[in-house]
Formats: structure tokens, sequence, C-alpha cells
């Protein structure tokens, strides 16, 4: 493996920075770039002085110097995307533009000295599929292009494509991981997270708003197991050329959830469900369930997110 410091796209972000942290404190050398446009300087508060760091604010796409950048580097960790619900449905020109770019940037970079690299994409890929949990080779079902929802999904599922592309032609070593909501400590409910949005609520003694009836569940894993495996597949040939989920595959309902959140905060500020007309444009459409199939990233690294959602819940409200 070719050696020098580490590249975090997106570093200044809520997964980016803890990643950065992780590796500094391993004694690795790390550079963040990142526009800020959703991460913040905040998120490096704790590591802004570690002379390891150095921090490029740019937009990764328009940095004059990304492919000398990335040609100094060991390992790419390609985070920078736009993020969040509200985001992807008020802007997917912004959505769309913003994740083909960069990600095309990046690869077009790491191909001259095939630098490794690891793209993190969603689960938002799997789309509407019904099936009781998702594993990397299922097929995809995205919703029709009339629905902006979807720009998201089908954009990060064309950086995948175009990053396995890259290691087929190119023979870039691409490794892709697929995120299954990862939460923790300085995740922002501004874009929609539902997470936080449900702890800050509770803690303003607000009402929880649930979108729909609330039956819709999801699996929640904590960032310090979502940092795990990244640094592992990192590490893990067997990884390149792959797609691998990274997730905990415990399901909960949205109404349980707020339930639990009420129960951690310790208030009773009350549960209100919202129709999804009333918190996006008509016709939004949403996943029934997203639980992860895990089991690639055990066979391949030995290590499965182990945080439940109990235990997940109470980290991120002593984080925040």
């Amino acid at each position: 493996m070719h050696q020098g410091p580490v590249l975090i796209t997106g570093g200044a972000g809520f997964i980016g920075s803890h990643l950065a942290e992780r590796l500094l404190a391993a004694g690795e050398s790390v550079v963040v770039i990142d526009d800020f446009s959703t991460g913040s300087r905040g998120n490096l508060a704790a590591i802004e002085g570690n002379p390891g760091l150095k921090v490029i604010e740019a937009r990764v796409s328009a940095f004059p110097g990304l492919s000398e950048l990335i040609e100094s580097c060991g390992f790419v960790f390609h985070l920078a995307a736009a993020v969040g619900v509200e985001l992807v449905v008020n802007a997917p020109i912004h959505t769309i533009e913003t994740n083909l770019r960069e990600t095309e940037a990046v690869l077009h970079a790491a191909q001259k000295r095939c630098t490794p690299l690891l793209l993190t994409s969603t689960s938002e890929v799997y789309g509407r599929s019904d099936k009781p949990w998702f594993a990397e080779e299922d097929d995809l079902v995205i919703g029709p292009p009339s629905l902006s929802r979807w720009s998201y999904a089908c954009s990060k599922l064309l950086d995948e494509f175009l990053a396995l592309a890259f290691h087929r032609e190119r023979q870039v070593p691409v490794t892709i991981a697929r995120l299954f909501n990862i939460v923790g400590a300085r995740q922002t409910g501004q874009f929609g997270m539902v997470l936080p949005r449900f702890l800050a609520a509770a803690r303003l003694g607000k009402p929880l708003r649930v979108h729909g009836d609330g039956s819709q569940t999801r699996c929640f894993c904590h960032v310090s197991d979502c940092v795990e495996s990244l640094l592992r597949l990192r590490d893990c040939p067997a990884a390149r050329g792959e797609v691998v989920n990274i997730g905990h595959d415990e399901e909960i309902t949205m109404l349980a959830l707020a339930e639990l959140v009420c129960r951690t905060i310790g208030t009773s500020p009350g549960i209100e469900r919202i129709p999804y007309e009333a918190a996006y444009r008509p016709g939004f459409q949403d996943m029934s369930r997203r639980r992860p199939d895990v089991r690639k990233l055990e066979r391949l690294v030995g290590f499965r997110p182990s945080a439940g959602i109990a235990e997940v819940v109470k980290l991120v409200a002593d984080g925040m």
C-alpha cells in the first residue's frame, strides 16, 4: 500500500470527524477536505490542535490540488456527499450534482497511482424493496423520477456503479460501504435525521413528530461501531471491489423510538403524528423498513456492530 496520510473528504461532517479522531488517536496523519456546507469546524474542535491534522476548506471537485493531494495519500475515505432527507427533497439538483461530481473527481485523481479508496454509500439505494432485510447482491427497486425523494438514492447508486467501473477497468482499489442510519454525538437534526430531532424535541418538552402512522422501522448503528467497521474494511484486501453493508440489524418502529427517547430523557411531551404530505411535498414515498444483512461485513472483517438501540439512544443522548 502507498504510504502517506489518510484523506477524508467530508471530514468535518458527523461521521468524518469521528473517523478523523480515531485515526489521529492511532498515530496516523489525517488530511480533511470539506466545504463546511453540512459539516462544521466545530465537529473538529477536539482535534484542531493536533499536529497530525491538516484541514483544507474547499469543495472537493473544485480544489485545484486534488490530484496531487490524493497522489500523496496512502488511503482515501470518500464521505463528501449531500446528506439528509430534507436537503434531498428540497434541493434535488444540488443533491445529484454534488454526489456525482465529487465522486467522479476523487476517482479520477485516485487512478493515477491506484490510491486505495473507500466510498460511503447509503441504504437508500435499496429503494422501495419490501424484503425483510437487505443484502448486497439484492435487486434494487427505486421509485419514479417524478418524485425527487429518489434522486439521492439514484445519485449514490450511480456513484457505486462508477466506483466499481474504475475498479474493474482501471484497477483502482475501491471498497463501497452502504451505511444504515448511523447515529452519535455531533449529528444534527437540521437535515431531517430522526434521532437527534426526537432527542432535541424531548429535551425542550415539545411533542415528538412522527411521520405517517409510525409503523415504519429503522435500524440504528452507533458511530463508533461504524468507524470500527470502516477502519477494518480499509485494512481488508478481500473487500476491494466489494459492496458491504454497515449497520445494526435490530429493528424499531418510529413510534417505539419516540417512546424510547421519552423514557431515556425522562420527559413526557407526547407524540404527534404528522402526515407525510404535511412534512414533505405531496407524493413523498418512504421505505417501510430498512434492515441490513451484515453477514458479509462479519465474514470479511470479523466484526459486526454491537450496540443495541437502547444503548445507542442513551449514548447519543449523553453526547448531546
